[in-house]
């Protein structure tokens, strides 16, 4: 599987957005602060992700969740979870 996944700053509430095909491994890498995009998050915390069968489909959605309609649809959907953090 092919995974799109976004982190939250657990302080500033900024948002991550990834691509995987091991979210496990991937998650601990950034909560051991191997990659250097989230190393200096404060306690990144995942708060969304979407399993895909074929990598094309996940490239193509974590493009479009990069893009501001992306961002602002990503926001939408995830209302409820980013108030959390206001």
């Amino acid at each position: 599987m092919h995974y799109v996944y976004v982190l939250q700053d657990s302080v500033n509430g900024k948002l991550y957005i990834g691509r995987s095909d091991d979210l496990k491994r991937r998650l601990r890498e950034h909560l051991d602060g191997k990659v250097h995009t989230t190393s200096r998050m404060n306690d990144p915390k995942l708060i969304f992700y979407e399993a895909f069968r074929a990598k094309p489909d996940a490239i193509r959605r974590e493009r479009y969740f990069k893009t501001s309609k992306g961002r602002k649809t990503l926001r939408l959907m995830l209302r409820d979870s980013l108030l959390d953090h206001a």
